[in-house]
């Protein structure tokens, strides 16, 4: 009776596990994990968690994490066979992710949201390199617009976050634009961009469209 109580027992410990991992809002595709190690390097923080019951390695922009929490992710790059020489320590795979929220700001509609593939200004210029010719979505709002210059119109988007002293950034677009919109901006994002005559940008969104 003891072993069969004891089974019993195992067995609604690991289906709550599963059920707690699992996304609450598969809706809008974000996946949900626990943590279960943590393990900070240069730049980046390695988390060992629990995701629809299977654990896995991932690495993001160095965080304040702990055993135990909640974070909810969209986007990754895998590595197989992942080597740090930092730790010595080679990993059998480590996802790679640009963003990750946890569970207190994950319900709320901030330009920073997951649900929105949008990433925050401060998270740009803190991984520009990650982000380097890749397409990305941007929420905020324009705080600076002039028409028409080199066939394009250049704005300046801020979204109230900031890494060190750079808190907006530079897009350009064919898109007209009314200062002081809020808008959704999608485009490729480049780095220490040199238009000469003094026009250097460390991170630049080009060719953006406005999104719905």
């Amino acid at each position: 009776m003891k072993t069969i109580k004891a089974v019993l027992v195992w067995g609604i410990f690991l289906l709550s596990i599963i059920v707690v991992a699992q996304n609450p809002n598969p809706e809008n595709g974000l996946k949900k994990v626990i943590v279960q190690e943590v393990i900070q390097v240069s730049n980046y923080t390695y988390l060992h968690v629990l995701e629809d019951g299977a654990k896995k390695w991932i690495a993001v922009p160095t965080i304040d994490a702990k055993t135990g929490d909640s974070y909810f992710y969209k986007r990754d790059i895998e590595i197989p066979d992942f080597e740090s020489k930092e730790l010595g320590r080679k990993f059998d795979a480590m996802l790679f992710l640009g963003f990750i929220s946890n569970a207190n700001t994950v319900d709320k509609n901030t330009v920073t949201n997951p649900a929105n593939d949008c990433i925050s200004i401060a998270e740009l210029y803190k991984n520009k390199q990650l982000y380097a010719g890749k397409k990305v979505k941007v929420k905020g709002k324009i705080t600076k617009y002039s028409g028409v210059i080199m066939e394009k119109n250049w704005l300046h988007l801020e979204d109230g976050t900031h890494f060190e002293r750079d808190n907006d950034l530079t897009i350009t677009c064919q898109e007209n634009i009314t200062e002081g919109d809020v808008v959704i901006f999608e485009g490729v994002i480049a780095i220490n961009k040199d238009f000469g005559g003094g026009y250097f940008y460390k991170v630049i969104m080009e060719d953006a469209v406005i999104l719905p």
